[in-house]
């Protein structure tokens, strides 16, 4: 084997080998129990020299363990190769070794991870992994999202108490993005109103109602609790949240609930009750000093007073009681279907204190309990791998291995006067990056979790707590990026206001009231968009929990094949103008010579032109779709 011809392996994604968690590459249930034996493949294209040999790397108690894999029978366009993988331990960690031999018999080996081929060696942390015990139930996986921040929503015109926190502002009063106001403005969206858009977001595809704090608080968002024993009466109190959960299960709509179990408000009952009283039986439920007189506020901020997870008596009546915060509202007459965890990566971190994992997972087995099968999962700013090996949070809200390498790759040139922030970092929007680098980036951040965890990972364009995707997006970036959203593993997750295309250059006011009958200030009308989005996600299983394989990263274009045994799902994205690019066989997706694909949105030109072989031809930006027939399956 010459030496470019390694150089073309290494750089090249499609001659690349292929392996994930996903059913197509292991044989077993999603979430097997310790002592089980696996059966794992990896996919060698056959356009590309097959190895010699190749061995399974699995850590084994902490020790690594070499396999040699026995050649399978291909298709044709791939070399297959197998070996068994014990489930030695709760998360089993592996990798593959590979060994090419060139023309002049000189010997290469590679090895393959969760973040790509190697031609070094690699650390443990990015190995593909396996995690025991608890599946995700398949409703978690097969979710479309969507996200409602309440007061700004819909109000249905019901009469509000007075509260002193408000000022009070009309449908049409603009947000205050920044300023003494902003957790201040009220505009009274209600759960009534809610109840009252059910048709729209079920025209959207949704198939989760994900609502932001629904209990009382001093703040708009609500994420100050000072109460976990009532919904809010500015939302309509406990019978809105009745009527709103039964109407939306009567459409066969979920609806999950938010959950601060990282702090509460300063004016919390719990809370009020020590503060400055060192007897007070709900002192422990805080990081208070002697005399209760100083406390642990979450990130310095006074009104949100961090809890204490060392506390038996905070775990009881949060999450172990019987009528405990995490419990009754599950149960009727309420009836949510699970929980979005605030701030779930602090959730018990406090200097020497790591009790996250512990919280996790008692929140998790509370709720199989007393709702088998209940939704669970975390917001994490950042890497959150460590902090999912599959027995606590099913997944993550987070923005490290997809809304922010997305907003990257689709980057409009930033505007210092208009936007200032971007994920914290001190800038006034996203560096744009190369089309490898936003695949580099998915891969890495994506590496530490499981398959079965990644697939109930949350992937979002935005929420109520960044700027507006558009905002920051090429023209007609959002509508590239959404086509993402639908077809990488995850959920996605809508934030209410991407169908009118909204704009907002931070959190804040990203939460603009949703403009029902004022399409002037709509950014675009992409609701036929992601109505189509999601009807090609919930008619193709591929799009749910299909392999993921990676053809071609170069310039502007990207393209990926999810692929199942029902049927695979091949996508082009373009970000701008692409060249005439033939993907070759490899696919082994077959369809009429010089016919159009199924296609979403503006597309670039994907056609058939002899059975098997694809090409896009110079266009874009856009994004299509091929779907393929059959494959089969094994194991």
């Amino acid at each position: 084997m010459p030496g470019t011809l390694m150089h073309a392996i290494d750089s090249t994604l499609s001659l690349q080998p292929h392996h994930d968690g996903s059913t197509a590459y292991v044989a077993g249930p999603p979430a097997p129990r310790v002592g089980r034996e696996l059966r794992v493949r990896l996919r060698v294209p056959a356009g590309a020299a097959a190895p010699v040999a190749v061995w399974l790397r699995s850590l084994r108690d902490g020790e690594p363990h070499l396999e040699r894999a026995a050649a399978a029978p291909g298709d044709g366009t791939h070399h297959f190769f197998e070996a068994p993988l014990p489930m030695v331990n709760p998360v089993q960690r592996y990798r593959w070794y590979l060994q090419y031999r060139d023309g002049d018999g000189a010997d290469h080996y590679r090895w393959l991870n969760a973040a790509g081929l190697h031609r070094r060696d690699v650390p443990d942390a990015l190995d593909f992994r396996i995690h025991a015990g608890r599946g995700t139930p398949d409703w978690v996986k097969e979710s479309i999202m969507y996200q409602v921040f309440p007061d700004r929503f819909a109000n249905s015109g019901a009469e509000k108490p007075a509260a002193g926190w408000m000022v009070a502002c009309d449908w049409d009063t603009e947000v205050q993005g920044s300023g003494a106001d902003t957790s201040r403005q009220f505009y009274g969206g209600d759960l009534p109103g809610i109840e009252g858009k059910l048709e729209h977001v079920l025209s959207l595809g949704a198939t989760v109602l994900y609502l932001t704090p629904i209990f009382p608080a001093a703040s708009n968002h609500r994420y100050d609790a000072s109460s976990f024993d009532v919904v809010d009466p500015l939302l309509g109190g406990d019978a809105a949240l009745v009527s709103l959960v039964a109407a939306a299960h009567a459409r066969g709509l979920r609806v999950v609930g938010d959950l601060t179990t990282n702090h509460t408000g300063a004016g919390h009952h719990w809370f009020v009750d020590a503060y400055r009283n060192p007897g007070a039986p709900t002192g422990e439920y805080y990081y208070f000093n002697e005399d209760n007189s100083e406390y642990e506020a979450w990130l310095g901020v006074p009104t949100l007073p961090k809890l204490n997870w060392n506390s038996a008596a905070l775990r009881e009546r949060f999450i172990l009681a019987e009528d405990s915060v995490a419990v009754r509202w599950l149960k009727e007459p309420f009836n949510l279907d699970g929980w979005r965890i605030d701030v779930g990566n602090m959730t018990g971190r406090r200097g020497s204190d790591d009790l996250n994992h512990e919280v996790a997972r008692m929140l998790r087995e509370r709720l199989e309990e007393v709702k088998p099968g209940a939704m669970l999962l975390a917001e994490s700013t950042s890497d959150a791998a460590h902090d999912v090996p599959g027995d606590g949070w099913q997944g993550v809200v987070s923005y490290s291995n997809f809304t922010r390498p997305l907003w990257q790759w689709l980057a409009r040139d930033p505007d210092p006067e208009a936007f200032k922030w971007f994920f914290g970092l001190p800038q006034p929007g996203p560096a744009r990056i190369d089309t490898a680098d936003f695949v580099a980036t998915h891969r890495e951040m994506s590496a530490g979790f499981s398959w079965e965890v990644r697939l109930a990972n949350a992937n979002a364009l935005d929420t109520h707590d960044t700027a507006r995707a558009a905002s920051h997006m090429i023209d007609g970036g959002q509508e590239i990026a959404a086509c993402a959203q639908f077809t990488f593993p995850g959920i996605p997750l809508v934030f209410a206001g991407d169908e009118f295309g909204l704009h907002g250059y931070n959190g804040e006011d990203s939460r603009t009231p949703m403009p029902w009958d004022a399409p002037e200030k709509w950014g675009r009308d992409l609701r036929p968009l992601y109505a189509e989005l999601a009807a090609l996600r919930s008619n193709h299983r591929a799009l749910v929990d299909g392999s993921l394989r990676w053809i071609i990263a170069e310039e502007n274009l990207l393209v990926y094949v999810r692929e199942h045994a029902t049927g695979s799902v091949l996508c082009v994205l373009a970000r701008g103008v692409v060249p005439e690019t033939t993907l070759g066989q490899a696919m082994r997706l077959v369809g009429e010579p010089g016919s159009p694909l199924a296609s979403v949105g503006t597309v670039p030109g994907l056609v058939v032109n002899e059975p098997g072989e694809l090409q896009v031809s110079a266009a874009g930006p856009g994004a299509s779709f091929h779907l393929a027939t059959a494959s089969g399956s094994w194991g």
